[in-house]
């Protein structure tokens, strides 16, 4: 891991500032989204915001682009988890907020954030929705609506740092996939005071193509298996085709026919890629045991 800012926690010199908020972005061949992204951060209504880009060896402009507008670059990997975990140890703030390269996040998105904490969350989620072009971001938007204040698949992305050391931080045996759900599940088990934001964080899905995002779902279904293990009642209700928010959301599907069937045709290819991963990764592992 190459560091590029100092870290101040371990140096031990330098008290966190009461209310920082430590940003971490976690970055691949992200020059395309990433300016927006940071520029997003820099523009918040919270007066003290750090932002540190942790980039797993990207071979475009992201690097540039990163020791232009953060505050600390680290090169680290070998995937999401593990650099958010660096992000985290490499940065000051009280509270930390990850968010994705492709992210957009509302100007008061850090500030909602915090006040929820002083008033005792030790999570925060922060609503998300989708935006960007083709037929298929269309689907992924539209199902990404129906989830807005659905505790079963929304994940928090605000943490106390408090709350975060307690929980370990990221769990790097799943490297990327259900990551997310898995750290919320845990905060959430210690301490189940989680709040919600009304400002939003707006997720650039580009053009999505149907091959692409089920080609995802396969690669995270083969780092599943440890969340399956640890949470299986949620991993449950989140691999259902027919999920309650759907039918609770049926009149804003009606009105958009051909963009819902759409989704439904997506959501059940990437649930079936998603269990394909994960029947490979458990069949390379018995031969793993077999062979020694």
């Amino acid at each position: 891991m190459r560091v590029t800012a100092p870290d101040a926690r371990a140096e031990g010199d330098e008290r966190p500032k009461v209310g920082r908020v430590s940003i971490v972005v976690p970055t691949r061949n992200s020059a395309t989204t990433l300016a927006t992204c940071l520029e997003s951060a820099r523009a918040q209504d919270h007066p003290d915001v750090e932002l540190t880009v942790v980039d797993n060896h990207s071979t475009d402009g992201t690097l540039q682009i990163a020791h232009e507008l953060a505050d600390a670059v680290l090169v680290a990997g070998p995937e999401r988890s593990a650099q958010r975990n660096a992000g985290s140890r490499a940065s000051t703030g009280e509270f930390l907020l990850f968010i994705d390269s492709d992210m957009v996040l509302e100007r008061s998105v850090v500030s909602e954030c915090v006040h929820a904490a002083r008033g005792g969350a030790q999570s925060v989620v922060i609503p998300e929705v989708s935006f960007g072009e083709g037929y298929w971001t269309r689907c992924k938007a539209l199902e990404r609506s129906c989830y807005i204040g659905d505790d079963t698949i929304e994940a928090a992305r605000f943490f106390t740092r408090d709350a975060f050391d307690r929980a370990g931080g990221f769990d790097e045996s799943i490297p990327a996939g259900p990551e997310d759900w898995d750290l919320h599940e845990r905060v959430r088990a210690a301490d189940d005071a989680v709040q919600r934001t009304n400002a939003l964080i707006w997720h650039d899905e580009g053009r999505l193509r149907l091959r692409e995002t089920v080609a995802t779902k396969y690669y995270y279904g083969k780092g599943a298996e440890v969340y399956l293990r640890r949470h299986s009642t949620a991993a449950r209700k989140q691999a259902r085709l027919f999920r309650p928010a759907f039918i609770r959301n049926r009149r804003r599907l009606a009105r958009q026919p051909l963009t819902a069937a759409g989704m439904m045709l997506m959501k059940a290819l990437e649930l079936g890629a998603g269990a394909a991963g994960l029947v490979v990764a458990r069949a390379c592992a018995r031969r793993a045991r077999t062979a020694g």
